[in-house]
C-alpha cells in the first residue's frame, strides 16, 4: 500500500476513535444530567389510598375511581399461609377487582391482620419455612383473585401491640426477611405496603428501615390513634402537628422516618374518617390533656348529628396541631377527629413535602358523597 496513503488512512483511524470517544462521553454527561434532573423532581405519582372493612354491597356505593389503591380489610394467618376467611370476604375481594373496569389504573391490595388480627405474626414470621409457605400463599391468592398486592398490617413488631399478642426483638429483622421473601415470590411488579405505627416507639424500635425501604412500594404510616383506646390522658389522635403537651403527630412521624433514611415518596400518610370520644375525670376541666378513659368512637358520616349543639358539644379548633376537637361540659366528653380543613392541610402537607401520597381508615366511615376522600381530591 502506498506509504502517504497508509498514514492518511491511519489518520482517519485516529479521528473517527476519537469522535467515538467524545461521542460517548457526551451521551454520558447527558445521561447523568438527565438522572440528576429526574431524581430532583417531586413524584408525580400521588396515592390516595382507602382501607375497606366494610360490607359486599357497598364497594360500589363509594367513588372508588378516584382512588389509586383500595385495601381489602382483612385477611389473617391459618397455619403459615394468608387466608381470606369467608365467602362473604371472597365476594367483596373480587366486587374491588371489578372496580378496575371503570378505574383500570386502580390497584386492589389484600391485607394481613388488624388490631387484633395478627396474633401468631411473631411466631409465624420467625421461620423461614413460615416466611416461604405465607409468601408463596400470597403468590396463590393473588394469581386467583387477580389483585396486585398484599398490606402487611402487623401491630407491632417487636414491641407490645394487643394484648396478650405475642413479640419479640427478633421480630425486627424477621419482618425485613418477611418482605424481602415476598418480593422474592411474587416478582417485581407486585406491590408491597404495610401498615407502620405512626408513633415514636415503633418508629425506633419495629423497623429496620434502610433494609425494609429496598423492598417494599410505601409504607401507610397510621398517624391516627396517637391518643387511643388505652390512653389516659386525652388529646388529639389524629393531629397534623405535635404541640407543647402532645409530641406524637404526622410531622413528627414524618420527620423521624425521613432521619431514618426512608425515601419521602415511599411515605403514605393516614388520615381518620371517624373520630374518638373521652371521657374526662370529674375533677378536671373537660379539655385536651386531661384524665380520661376512652368512650366510644363515631364515623365522619354521622359527625355533623354527633358533634351537634343540640348533642351539647362545642366545636374548636387548635392553630397549633392544626386539627379540630369538641367539647360535651355536661356529658364531659372531648372528641378528637379529623374534618375537611384538616384534611386538606394534611393532603397539602403530603405534596408540599414530596410524599407518597395519603391514605385512611376506612372508606365505611365516609360519606358516600362529597365526603373526606372527595376532600382529598380536591387539595391533591
Amino acid at each position: 500500500m502506498n506509504p502517504t496513503r497508509l498514514f492518511l488512512w491511519h489518520e482517519q483511524i485516529i479521528i473517527l476513535l476519537n469522535a467515538t470517544i467524545h461521542l460517548r462521553l457526551f451521551y454520558v454527561l447527558i445521561g447523568l444530567c438527565l438522572a440528576i434532573n429526574i431524581s430532583a423532581q417531586p413524584s408525580s405519582y400521588f396515592r390516595v389510598i382507602g382501607y375497606f372493612a366494610g360490607p359486599t354491597n357497598l364497594v360500589d356505593s363509594f367513588e372508588t375511581d378516584k382512588l389509586t389503591h383500595i385495601i381489602f380489610c382483612f385477611g389473617h394467618l391459618k397455619g403459615n399461609r394468608l387466608h381470606i376467611g369467608s365467602a362473604q370476604d371472597s365476594a367483596t375481594i373480587k366486587k374491588m377487582v371489578l372496580r378496575k373496569e371503570t378505574n383500570p389504573k386502580l390497584k386492589v391490595l389484600l391485607s394481613l391482620g388488624g388490631w387484633s388480627g395478627c396474633k401468631t405474626c411473631s411466631d409465624v414470621f420467625n421461620s423461614s419455612s413460615g416466611r416461604k409457605e405465607f409468601a408463596q400463599s400470597v403468590k396463590e391468592l393473588t394469581t386467583y383473585f387477580k389483585s396486585d398486592g398484599i398490606d402487611l398490617d402487623w401491630e407491632y413488631p417487636g414491641i407490645k401491640g394487643f394484648p396478650g399478642h405475642t413479640f419479640r426483638e427478633e421480630d425486627r429483622t424477621n419482618f425485613t426477611a418477611l418482605v424481602k421473601e415476598l418480593r422474592k415470590v411474587n416478582g417485581n411488579e407486585f406491590e408491597i405496603s404495610f401498615a407502620a405505627g405512626g408513633f415514636t416507639d415503633y418508629i425506633e424500635k419495629s423497623i429496620a428501615w434502610k433494609e425494609v425501604t429496598k423492598y417494599v412500594d410505601f409504607i401507610n404510616v397510621m398517624t391516627y390513634d396517637l391518643v387511643h383506646g388505652y390512653s389516659v390522658t386525652s388529646g388529639h389522635h389524629t393531629p397534623l402537628y405535635s404541640t407543647d403537651q402532645q409530641t406524637e403527630s404526622t410531622d413528627h412521624a414524618v420527620h423521624l422516618l425521613l432521619a431514618a433514611g426512608v425515601p419521602a415518596e415511599q411515605i403514605v400518610i393516614g388520615a381518620a374518617i371517624y373520630g374518638r370520644f373521652f371521657k374526662i375525670e370529674e375533677g378536671s376541666p373537660v379539655d385536651l390533656y386531661k384524665p380520661c378513659k376512652f368512650s366510644h368512637g363515631f364515623s365522619y358520616k354521622h359527625a355533623t348529628d354527633s358533634l351537634s349543639t343540640a348533642n351539647g358539644f362545642v366545636q374548636y379548633w387548635d392553630e397549633k396541631a392544626e386539627a379540630p376537637y369538641a367539647i360535651n361540659k355536661e356529658r364531659r366528653l372531648l372528641a378528637s377527629y379529623d374534618n375537611k380543613q384538616s384534611i386538606a392541610l394534611k393532603t397539602k402537607y403530603a405534596i408540599d413535602y414530596n410524599l407518597g401520597g395519603i391514605m385512611f381508615w376506612q372508606l365505611i366511615d365516609d360519606k358516600f358523597r362529597n365526603g373526606l376522600l372527595e376532600t382529598i381530591i380536591d387539595n391533591k
